[in-house]
């Protein structure tokens, strides 16, 4: 009896609705591109180079800030790489930092950054 309350109640409510919500697609080339997911990945990385290009231009032998959070995460991701990886870890810090980066700031951008506010135009296709 239970299972058929619910199951009314989230027929009245039109869930698909709820967990989809509006997509918005360019055709670009031969390609039909979700806009979200690339403005939010390019966002990502110009924070990545942005904030890297800040701490670079200004090393110092007394670290700031900048610095010390990118050497904590340099060695949280060599720590980790040598863990799972092994003695042979060197080669890939570069592949599994860049990983770890973008997808930590990818995840953390979707609390920080107020993406309701970007209106974009509707691809009448999608």
């Amino acid at each position: 009896m239970l299972c058929i309350c619910i199951y009314r109640v989230f027929d009245k409510i039109k869930i698909q609705t709820l967990f989809e919500g509006q997509h918005f697609y360019w055709q670009i080339g031969g390609f039909l591109v979700h806009v979200q997911v690339l403005i939010t990945s390019w966002v990502v990385i110009a924070i990545l180079l942005v904030s890297a290009i800040l701490v670079i231009l200004n090393l110092q032998t007394i670290p700031t800030f900048g610095q010390n959070l990118f050497e904590y995460v340099l060695e949280f991701i060599r720590d980790v790489s040598k863990t799972y990886i092994g003695e042979e870890y060197g080669p890939w810090i570069p592949f599994i930092g860049t990983l770890f980066l973008f997808i930590f700031v990818s995840n953390w951008s979707r609390a920080f950054l107020p993406w309701k506010i970007i209106h974009l135009f509707k691809n009448k296709e999608a």
